[in-house]
């Protein structure tokens, strides 16, 4: 149904593979989506653009652009205020700009789970070497239970920042009723939700939540357009400043600059400095083509779900030593999962043996200490079996 979006690349896979026995099955796809044909044509016009505008080009990149990516962003997740979504190559850029606009010469308290991203969870240990910094990790495990426990320790701890995904990258797993817990937050903390693994993957509504959230995604994963392109929901009335800051943060007085530092009411209150925007580009055309062809993010599910599902009874029927139910992470569909599966293979002896194997066989996966995950995209057409997984 969707492989048409993805001729281009996937023509060049088939034939990369022919010294292979088996063709590529790229189940990597949480990590790295392929791009769609649109964005050969997108990159070639940011080229274009560049090249023969050369300064002018952030007229139009800043005028007609970015605001319609944020429009299409706002619209997904249903966001009342594109103006008020901030971009920057990555999420920790992001995340770091919000962090710096408290008043670190007094103690920041932080709450999360011990289940974030790599980049979130170092730069809190680094944070803890300096004084004032206190975080509290709240475990992840068991799911079933930490909404209510994660919740409780929200209300209770007098928390400056708490920040928490919305799926987990190790598992999988959607955190439950997240949501929810953002709409009862305290009124002075901040909340961050890390959507990275959630954003064009699960259909997500923020609009109860708009005014009470920093909504962080990007484009590197499930929109398929590349690294380089990150963003940031600000909530209504966000007065923060940053000490992280960039001239971008003051565009508008660029021209009449005044003795002090002033922060734009919209976006760029969270600005960092010059990027490439490329990934714009490749990133509008993908949201322009799927609007015209009428492909929405819970029609994307869907289509994931089935895979998913197709993949689970040829797991069953297969009896893999490793690949089994008993050492999947989670699979509870219906209550909510994201777009991978996770398999805890026990040491990361055993995680890198099956890694290899898969490999062999032409299946493109990836692993994380012991554990090895499964991803699921709209170019696993609706015939696939998984065979290929459980030879």
């Amino acid at each position: 149904m969707y492989q048409q979006y993805f001729r281009r690349f996937l023509q060049g896979a088939a034939e990369a593979s022919t010294a292979h026995a088996y063709p590529p099955l790229h189940m990597a796809c949480h990590s790295h989506h392929y791009w769609p044909d649109v964005t050969f044509e997108a990159v070639q016009q940011y080229w274009r653009d560049s090249a023969s505008l050369a300064d002018a080009k952030w007229e139009p990149i800043f005028a007609d652009k970015i605001p319609a990516w944020q429009t299409a962003v706002a619209h997904t997740l249903g966001l009342p205020r594109p103006d008020h979504i901030a971009l920057a190559p990555n999420t920790h850029e992001l995340v770091f700009r919000l962090i710096s606009a408290f008043d670190l010469t007094r103690p920041l308290r932080i709450l999360t789970t011990d289940g974030e991203f790599y980049s979130f969870a170092r730069q809190l240990q680094r944070l803890e070497e300096e004084s004032g910094v206190e975080v509290t990790r709240i475990d992840k495990l068991p799911y079933d239970t930490l909404a209510e426990r994660f919740e409780r320790e929200l209300h209770r701890g007098g928390y400056h920042l708490a920040y928490a995904s919305q799926v987990f990258f190790e598992s999988g797993v959607v955190f439950p009723h997240l949501l929810d817990i953002v709409a009862r937050k305290p009124e002075g903390t901040e909340f961050v939700v890390d959507g990275y693994h959630a954003y064009f993957a699960l259909p997500t509504d923020l609009s109860r939540v708009a005014d009470k959230v920093y909504y962080t995604a990007g484009s590197y994963k499930y929109q398929g357009a590349g690294e380089g392109l990150c963003f940031m929901s600000l909530p209504e009335g966000c007065r923060l400043r940053p000490l992280y800051t960039g001239w971008f943060a003051d565009m508008a007085e660029l021209e009449n600059r005044a003795d002090r530092v002033g922060f734009a009411d919209n976006w760029l209150r969270f600005a960092g400095s010059t990027m490439d925007y490329s990934t714009l580009y490749k990133a509008l055309a993908v949201l322009q083509m799927y609007e015209r062809d009428g492909v929405t993010v819970a029609k994307i599910h869907q289509f994931v779900l089935a895979a998913q599902r197709r993949f689970l009874h040829s797991m069953d029927a297969a009896r893999h030593p490793l690949l089994n139910r008993d050492n999947l992470v989670y699979h509870d569909l219906d209550s909510g999962h994201g777009h991978f599966f996770t398999f805890d293979c026990a040491t990361p002896e055993r995680s890198l043996e099956l890694q290899r194997e898969l490999q062999s066989r032409g299946v493109q996966c990836d692993r994380r200490k012991q554990m090895l995950r499964l991803g699921f995209a709209i170019y696993h057409d609706g015939e696939e079996d998984f065979q290929q997984v459980f030879r």
